[in-house]
């Protein structure tokens, strides 16, 4: 999310100027990134968002320099495996980009709407699917966003881990600020260590259908909460996570902070927290398939 909010600051700075979208489309084997990441690039090849670690964005910013002279979309293959030693392949499509198809897009980011991009060999657009013949079609959710209630030594930290992550951070200092329309991609941390505050806040967040309600503070903290809030009948609507954070050995406010981000991150991300080096199964979910298509080669 933090790089699509760079492609569209890049594009804000460049109204009315010629601009290319760069999308990787396709993948097969292993890929640093996955189908849907992209970049834009202008006429003089400066770019916001990436399509790879930095390995081959060079190459792609040319390309999308060439396109915006000529006007003609273009398709790149990148075999990994003799480049780079990646054992993998990806595609990336390269297409002159419009003002109107930015403005649609970004309005649906405002918005907080998911919003459906069709890529083919037309370009790409916003909007219902035809046939998804030789297209790539992603869903693009919401930004992901954090309600931070409380001024424990942690909401710092973790207004800093969640705004470098590209993530919309809601500060309340108390739970009787009002609260902005929940959604299903909204986290909700509550750490102001007062216990009738939390009490409060979870009575009022319990039946709201979080999937991510952190609570700071120790399991026998959690039991009290609970019991109190549990007696004045409140429905257990929202997932609850306390003590919030995965076990990463924190101590300090900014190691919590972490622990804490990571483990919203494996909720959303639908992650499991396991070490890599454990997996056996492949890192990605599978990429949605692209059905071929005739086009020409860079």
């Amino acid at each position: 999310m933090k790089q699509l909010r760079e492609i569209f600051q890049f594009w804000q700075a460049r109204l009315g100027q010629p601009l290319a979208l760069a999308t990787l489309v396709a993948s097969r084997g292993s890929s640093y990134r996955r189908p849907g990441a992209r970049m834009i690039i202008d006429e003089h090849g400066e770019s916001a968002g990436g399509v790879s670690a930095g390995c081959i964005e060079e190459e792609v910013s040319a390309a999308a320099v060439a396109v915006l002279r000529d006007g003609g979309p273009r398709s790149m293959t990148f075999d990994t495996r003799l480049r780079f030693g990646c054992h993998g392949a990806i595609e990336i499509r390269v297409e002159c980009i419009a003002d109107e198809l930015m403005a649609e897009w970004h309005a649906c980011l405002k918005q907080r709407r998911r919003c459906t991009l069709v890529t083919d060999l037309h370009g790409t657009r916003i909007g219902r699917v035809e046939s998804t013949a030789g297209a790539f079609v992603q869903t693009i959710e919401p930004v992901l966003r954090l309600i931070l209630i409380g001024n424990g030594t942690e909401t710092a930290a973790l207004h800093a881990h969640a705004t470098f992550l590209g993530w919309d951070v809601i500060h309340l200092p108390a739970t009787s600020a009002s609260l902005p329309p929940l959604d299903e991609r909204t986290a909700v941390v509550l750490a102001t260590h007062h216990f009738g505050r939390d009490c409060a806040a979870l009575r009022e967040l319990l039946p709201a259908g979080l999937r991510y309600l952190g609570v700071v503070g120790s399991r026998r903290r959690r039991e009290d909460l609970l019991f109190d809030v549990m007696q004045s009948g409140v429905r257990l609507e929202s997932e609850l996570f306390a003590p919030a954070g995965l076990h990463l050995g924190a101590e300090s406010p900014e190691e919590i902070a972490l622990s804490i981000t990571a483990e919203i991150q494996c909720v959303f991300a639908a992650g499991n927290g396991q070490s890599l080096r454990h997996r056996q199964s492949p890192i990605h979910h599978p990429a949605p398939a692209l059905t071929p298509c005739v086009a020409s080669a860079a």
